[in-house]
């Protein structure tokens, strides 16, 4: 059975927050608010209550590019120090830890940092095409809600969204 995503335009939040509320009722079959993203123009502080706390995955590959800075800041500068041709001379350490400290906090900063764009680049879809759905409409005055269904329960949703105030309703076989 193939899957659809399709794309409801609404004309402010409060038309949108009652779709989502009726969604939440069950008053759509096919439909969890699970399966729900709200796009829009601006922030809106009661997304997050009405459709819940969403994971966000950036912060692991942060702290990922954190640790492997500075493993990689340790043992680089260890090794650059403690090269065979080193030759310790009246007690001074082959590799002075205290400002081998400073350097691998630089990289932990550099890789941690590196690591956020990079992901945020490739997990937002940054470089990936723009789909149909996609309407100029939602930048600049508009809410869309998006949701992934099953085929059977295509029509259905769609009548429900025409029956509640959506202006406009694209269609997208994933």
């Amino acid at each position: 059975m193939s899957r659809h995503r399709l794309l409801a335009m609404f004309k402010d939040f409060d038309d949108a927050f009652d779709v989502v509320d009726k969604i939440k009722a069950k008053e759509v079959s096919g439909v969890e608010v699970d399966d729900i993203n709200m796009m829009s123009p601006i922030e809106h502080p009661e997304v997050d209550t009405k459709l819940g706390k969403r994971p966000v995955n950036i912060a692991y590959f942060t702290l990922a590019g954190a640790i492997f800075g500075v493993t990689f800041g340790f043992f680089f500068l260890s090794s650059a120090q403690a090269s065979f041709l080193v030759q310790p001379q009246g007690g001074k350490p082959v590799v002075p830890l205290p400002t081998n400290f400073v350097l691998m906090y630089e990289m932990l900063i550099f890789f941690a940092v590196w690591t956020t764009v990079i992901c945020f680049i490739f997990l937002s879809g940054l470089g990936q095409k723009r789909g149909t759905l996609y309407s100029e409409k939602l930048t600049v005055d508009e809410i869309g809600i998006v949701v992934e269904i099953d085929e059977s329960e295509l029509d259905s949703v769609k009548n429900f969204f025409k029956n509640n105030k959506a202006l406009e309703i694209r269609e997208e076989k994933v």
